[in-house]
């Protein structure tokens, strides 16, 4: 007798990691379901991937997402409102209320698995900190308004939602062909400002592969022993931030150039930007924000024990093949 396909629905299908997710399911003989409310990027999605059926609907409206969400056997959910800047009020809508109403479809719609894609910017914050457990963070940390919604996210997951089989991931620096974020900043600050460097680029930074995190989300799909379990998700390759850039500008065949900056000043300044734009209501992201250089200037890793045990994870690719991979790409373009 054939064995029956499993069947996947993605949010967030049409982003960066959604791409490499809807490629991980399908590899591995899934039916998969793109969830997601612009036409012209679902439709875009379908001629890239024939295979793939599409399902329209706004996270934010929670009737979209009932009469969407549902004939599947698991739920990955990566559709979020993702940047450092912006109205308190918008990532509450999109990443808060937003995942209540992918969870209550699933209750309605009796999906007993969902797959929640959190954020490590959680552990944020104004000092170095290494091998980062899982439950080591400040459920009070406001460094910007995104942290403070993947937070308030996660609560309210762990605290209404006991009845569903529910996995949260938190993967760390995300890169990759198709990166709109880390690595296309990197190079434009290179080409127009110098690259900035806190106490030399020694402090560690831990990075992903993206195919690494498409990977752990169908292992978290799959296991058992994943069920109301928080994972950290890394390439397990700490490294100082530095070396990183010189690997990265090598393989692009580019020259870095440096600014070497005073991480108090730093800090002070971003702090006395983000006074005077939450002032004036300025929405468009600063220039720096204290988030960002909190993320640049002090060291943070990842301890990755809790999904090598649980879910068998084993980053596919290296930091350097990733960077390889990205580079011959970016030469092609």
């Amino acid at each position: 007798m054939k064995k029956k396909l499993r069947k996947v629905l993605i949010t967030g299908a049409y982003g960066f990691l959604g791409k490499y997710v809807i490629e991980e399911f399908l590899e591995n003989g899934y039916v998969v379901v793109a969830f997601g409310r612009n036409k012209k990027k679902m439709q875009a999605l379908k001629k890239q991937y024939p295979k793939i059926e599409l399902a329209y609907g706004d996270l934010c409206k929670k009737e979209d997402c009932i009469n969407s969400i549902k004939g599947v056997d698991v739920v990955a959910h990566l559709g979020a409102l993702s940047t450092v800047w912006g109205k308190r009020s918008d990532f509450i809508e999109t990443n808060v209320e937003g995942t209540r109403n992918v969870f209550e479809a699933c209750r309605h719609n009796k999906i007993a698995k969902v797959v929640h894609i959190s954020s490590p910017s959680i552990y944020a914050g104004k000092s170095d900190r290494l091998g980062i457990k899982e439950d080591d963070y400040d459920d009070k940390n406001k460094l910007n308004y995104y942290i403070e919604s993947k937070i308030l996210a996660e609560k309210m997951i762990t605290a209404d939602f006991g009845d569903i089989d529910w996995t949260i991931l938190r993967p760390r620096g995300l890169f990759g062909i198709g990166d709109t974020s880390i690595v296309p900043r990197l190079i434009q600050a290179n080409k127009k400002i110098g690259l900035p460097l806190f106490g030399g680029g020694k402090n560690f930074v831990d990075m992903t592969c993206v195919e690494n995190v498409a990977y752990a989300i169908r292992l978290a799909a799959e296991s058992k022993k994943s069920k109301h379990n928080i994972y950290n998700i890394t390439n397990d390759e700490p490294q100082e931030f530095k070396g990183l850039l010189e690997e990265l500008f090598a393989a692009l065949g580019e020259t870095p150039r440096y600014r070497n900056i005073n991480l108090k000043v730093a800090l002070a300044g971003a702090s006395a930007i983000e006074r005077i734009y939450k002032i004036f209501h300025i929405y468009k992201e600063p220039a720096i924000t204290k988030y960002t250089i909190c993320t640049l200037g002090y060291s943070q890793t990842l301890n990755i024990d809790r999904a090598k045990k649980d879910l068998g994870y084993k980053p596919k690719i290296t930091l350097s093949q990733g960077i390889k991979k990205y580079a011959a790409d970016r030469k092609k373009r």
